[in-house]
């Protein structure tokens, strides 16, 4: 949803509709994930993709219908190999996309949550998607984390409701996870007839890139291309600029290990926070590692140098007191074996080893797999050997 929001703010701050198509839930090998949002605008121009081009036309025509009638609708496309070829969906996969109306009289917290976004405060949007009083659906709340960050706006139709779904959207958007929920027509917890999509929009995970190389330049881009929020940090001011990292949204000059324990103290960093280093340089690295390697929670945390550095680093961690569990957190030499060379071949190949570490990934050519080729996250393979 994020790369369609400029384009639905144009239109809701210009006083029109656009239509919306949201991928509410997916089956099997469905090319997008939920969330993925599509945006027909007044004029008939496209931003955004809710299949990668295999039923996108089915959906613009029901987005402009939608801007006509004022009306939402929840349509399901691809629901067996057959019919999904009709409509394009050649994967055969199944996709539930919720078309709606969207401006200033349809959604009026929407420049708010435009604002929450851009300023990394989480904010999910419940949304009711199908229920047997066709009044129901379309309305939303807008739920924030907790009560500190602001009251819950907007109505589903009923206090239990309200208060059922709030719960469940704030324990989703703490997750970071959007999916459909189902609740009886009240909000009952065990009941049917309702159903409610959560989207929930945490703030961007992080990049922290440290060491202020030709190499950390390649590897903010594929962050920022990802969709990190990527930091370059270095103590050379010299060489921590912002013009040498264009694409890193902020570049520290600090001592690494320094500015990590002081992200850590600040509850800057989660899960799904990810660290590169690439200095290669004990000195550096040494402290910096001792810092990352007892974070409580991070998604990967990878270290580049030959695998005589590698040895010599594992080495020094040990005589610093590091628990053969901490070590085992560590991905060095960093990247998977990919055979590249440059700069944007070996940040490439970082990339592909935090995605693989995220989903599960063998990292082998899906050619020499069988099974499923989408992972949920979680489901684990087997790296191969660096």
């Amino acid at each position: 949803m994020r790369d369609v929001l400029s384009t639905v703010l144009a239109v809701w701050r210009a006083g029109e509709t656009a239509g919306v198509g949201t991928v509410v839930r997916t089956f099997r090998s469905a090319p997008r994930p939920a969330g993925a949002a599509m945006v027909v605008a007044p004029d008939g121009s496209v931003t955004g993709s809710v299949s990668g081009g295999c039923v996108e036309g089915a959906v613009y025509e029901l987005a402009t219908e939608v801007m006509a009638t004022g009306t939402p609708v929840l349509r399901r496309y691809g629901v067996s190999d057959d019919d999904a070829f009709e409509v394009g969906l050649t994967c055969g996969g199944i996709l539930d996309v919720f078309v709606e109306p969207v401006s200033q009289n349809t959604f009026r917290q929407f420049s708010a949550i435009v604002d929450d976004i851009d300023a990394h405060r989480p904010v999910a949007i419940a949304t009711v998607i199908a229920h047997p009083d066709a009044a129901w659906v379309g309305r939303r709340l807008v739920v924030r984390r907790d009560d500190r960050d602001g009251p819950v706006e907007g109505s589903l139709g009923s206090p239990r409701a309200d208060a059922a779904i709030t719960d469940d959207a704030r324990g989703l958007l703490a997750a970071g996870r959007s999916e459909v929920l189902t609740y009886g027509p009240d909000g009952q917890r065990r009941g049917e007839g309702m159903e409610v999509f959560v989207a929930s929009h945490a703030p961007r995970p992080r990049m922290l890139v440290f060491g202020a190389i030709d190499f950390a330049a390649a590897v903010a881009q594929q962050g920022a291309f990802l969709g990190y929020r990527v930091t370059v940090c270095d103590a050379r001011p010299v060489f921590a600029t912002a013009a040498r990292f264009p694409t890193a949204d902020e570049v520290v000059v600090d001592w690494p290990h320094r500015y990590l324990a002081e992200q850590g103290q600040a509850d800057a960093i989660d899960a799904r926070t990810v660290i590169c280093v690439l200095t290669h340089d004990p000195k550096f690295d040494v402290p910096l590692l001792e810092v990352a390697l007892r974070l409580p929670e991070v998604a990967y945390i990878g270290a580049m140098g030959s695998r005589r550095t590698h040895e010599d680093r594992m080495a020094r961690l040990r005589e610093a007191g590091l628990t053969s569990d901490e070590l085992a957190r560590l991905s060095s030499p960093v990247g998977l074996d990919l055979g590249g060379r440059t700069p944007e071949e070996t940040a490439v190949s970082i990339a592909a080893e935090i995605i693989a570490r995220r989903w599960g990934g063998g990292g082998r050519p899906l050619s020499d797999t069988g099974g499923r080729i989408h992972h949920e996250q979680g489901e684990r393979q087997s790296l191969p050997a660096s």
